[in-house]
């Protein structure tokens, strides 16, 4: 798992739906890299409609979101437009080799689903209208959030439970211009 202040080299190789390294897009601005759960997830869907509500607000203060996801890219596409995320970047990692990378590993049975997590997936699913939908991707595959700039990992948040719910504006706050 990398610390923060790390400067990872596969960041370089990693390259997105418009061609670009990470390494690349986080020397124009800083770049929250979000490792998703699949797309049936309702944790998943919840970070999206989560990540939909703050993408121009982060853009105005100088950070740019980049999703890493276990699907095709049309698949990621219907659920990017489904919670209106407009024109966003992505990685597609269906074998997720990336995921391992960043020390995101295969989730527990108590992590995946224990108590908090039924009451959270109930709470998110039925009382917020996520919905629960089948497997894209690997179901066990765990997620995490990573904050880069000028190809140094800054910050990070790596999930203990699928249900954990990271605080976005804490990770970008230590890139953010003011």
């Amino acid at each position: 798992m990398p610390d923060t202040m790390t400067y990872m080299p596969i960041l370089a190789e990693m390259k997105t739906n418009r061609n670009r390294s990470i390494e690349e897009a986080s020397k124009s601005s800083a770049v929250l890299l979000v490792f998703l759960r699949h797309f049936g997830c309702t944790f998943c869907r919840e970070a999206l409609s989560d990540l939909a509500k703050k993408k121009s607000a982060y853009e105005d203060e100088g950070v740019q979101l980049i999703f890493v996801h276990m699907s095709d890219a049309k698949t990621a596409e219907e659920y990017f437009t489904r919670y209106e995320i407009d024109q966003p970047e992505y990685i597609s990692d269906p074998q997720c080799v990336y995921y391992a990378m960043f020390g995101l590993g295969k989730g527990k049975f108590s992590q995946l689903f224990g108590l908090q997590v039924m009451i959270r997936g109930f709470e998110s699913s039925t009382l917020k209208g996520h919905g629960i939908g089948p497997f894209i991707g690997d179901g066990f595959q765990m997620p995490g959030v990573f904050l880069v700039q000028n190809g140094v990992i800054r910050e990070q948040f790596i999930h203990k439970l699928a249900s954990d719910r990271p605080d976005y504006d804490h990770l970008v706050s230590c890139c953010t211009i003011h």
